[in-house]
């Protein structure tokens, strides 16, 4: 694909950006390469630190005079092509910009600032994957009533898995499945006997002997998992990457849990295929996550994003083998993979599609095929709050599971659950029911609840 020809539009361009959660980690690389791209200009920037935003501008390398702290509505107007940095999300619409980059990380936080956008007819791009699971399909309706574009935003595992599972199918593959890694490589010192995950280093006897998946290869992922079993093996927020996909390309889950093997790149289309055929897949045209298994002179996967596609010319893949590209074993299946995203650096291309063609460089569903549900791993009590914390988004007692959206009749997304009491009791391995929270006053709850009713998901 040559991107100067798709942007050609850009040469006599300048897209207005609006910026929120301007302060994270996704904001700085964003800010980064609006800097250097020719064809965009940073309009207004929102985060609840402004103080810490404007020192981290500075810090950058952008001029005081640049810049423009707001401490009103009426400030923000006066900005005169200044950079506006607010504090309030609702002065947003005080400052000229073609599309809202929606990046705060908070579900009922962002789902307002979304909504708001798309009702004054501005484009919405969502980093906050949390809020898409939930209602993505219902701001991407709202969107097409505005006559705007509502999309995943380019640089995260969600929208490169959309993109390689859209590629593959516009050329004609037939994808077996779809996924990612998950967010930590477990990765092997062979001459100290030690894995080191998420930066916590145990010495794991035996593994060399595992290190090769063998003539059995049920048995050799099983035992991997045994022995790896001090580490966590599965992460909430893989969950809603995969939810986000499920959404955006209509593969179902593989499995509730997912199946989360230990395997090498070199496995994946080995693995990730039918049992019949001596995979872990029950069924196909699923979503998946694996833990990468490297070693320490090896290439990360962390990050990356993968498909497994049917093999149609043995002879072909065979010539394609001797490049170095993965095929099974049997020569029936292929793994294409893309071993990273690069966050805020490579997202100006949604807002080139977003903007310069009205188009969704995610997808424009409008309705749920998979939901992230919270599934209580005791008896839950009325009066209880299902807190949420942390990195991993782990709420105690809670684990996350994604379902076909068919198959989730009344049950809560685990983001709406987030935080919220119950007001009856759960019992033990049921889905909290989206009756059973209290809701009143929830940003998330209005959009879920309409489109619950508008897509016969409850």
């Amino acid at each position: 694909m040559n991107y100067e020809l798709l942007f050609h539009e850009l040469r006599d361009r300048r897209i207005r950006i609006a910026l929120t959660g301007a302060n994270g980690g996704f904001g700085r690389t964003f800010i980064a390469q609006c800097r250097v791209a020719p064809h965009v200009e940073l309009s207004v920037l929102c985060d609840r630190d402004v103080e810490g935003l404007h020192a981290t501008l500075l810090q950058m390398g952008f001029a005081p005079e640049a810049l423009r702290v707001c401490a009103s509505e009426a400030e923000v107007r006066a900005a005169g092509g200044r950079v506006a940095l607010v504090a309030q999300a609702h002065w947003l619409a005080q400052a000229p910009h073609d599309i809202v980059i929606e990046a705060t990380g908070a579900p009922e936080t962002s789902v307002a600032i979304a909504e708001a956008a798309l009702r004054r007819r501005v484009h919405v791009g969502m980093v906050t994957k949390e809020t898409d699971s939930v209602v993505g399909p219902w701001l991407n309706r709202l969107a097409l009533e505005h006559g705007v574009v509502y999309t995943t935003v380019d640089g995260d595992q969600p929208a490169a898995l959309i993109g390689l599972v859209t590629w593959a199918r516009v050329l004609g593959f037939d994808v077996v499945c779809a996924g990612k890694a998950s967010e930590h490589d477990f990765i092997y010192d062979p001459d100290r006997g030690v894995v080191t995950h998420a930066g916590v280093s145990r010495v794991v006897p035996g593994l060399e002997n595992l290190w090769t998946s063998g003539t059995d290869l049920a048995s050799t992922l099983k035992a991997r998992r045994r022995a790896l079993h001090a580490f966590p093996q599965s992460a909430t927020p893989d969950y809603c990457e995969m939810n986000v996909v499920a959404n955006s390309t209509a593969l179902l889950p593989s499995c509730d849990a997912l199946n989360y093997p230990l395997c090498r790149t070199s496995e994946l289309a080995d693995v990730f295929v039918p049992v019949e055929e001596g995979g872990i897949l029950t069924r196909t045209g699923v979503v998946d996550v694996f833990n990468p298994l490297r070693r320490t002179d090896e290439a990360s996967f962390g990050g990356g994003v993968f498909v497994i596609v049917r093999c149609t010319d043995r002879a072909v893949w065979q010539l394609l083998q001797e490049k170095g590209h993965v095929v099974g074993r049997s020569g029936r299946y292929a793994c294409i993979y893309q071993p990273f995203h690069l966050m805020g650096l490579e997202s100006l291309t949604s807002v080139y599609s977003a903007v310069l063609h009205g188009r969704s460089s995610g997808s424009p569903s409008q309705r749920p095929h998979a939901l992230m549900v919270a599934r209580a791993t005791r008896d839950l009590r009325a009066g209880e709050i299902l807190t949420m914390g942390g990195h991993m988004h782990e709420m105690q007692d809670v684990v996350a599971r994604l379902v076909p959206a068919q198959q989730a009749l009344g049950a809560a997304p685990y983001y709406l659950a987030a935080n919220k009491r119950l007001l009856y009791d759960v019992a033990c391995g049921s889905d909290v029911p989206a009756a059973a929270l209290a809701l009143e006053g929830s940003a998330l709850a209005r959009a879920w609840t309409p489109m619950q009713q508008s897509f016969g998901t409850t």
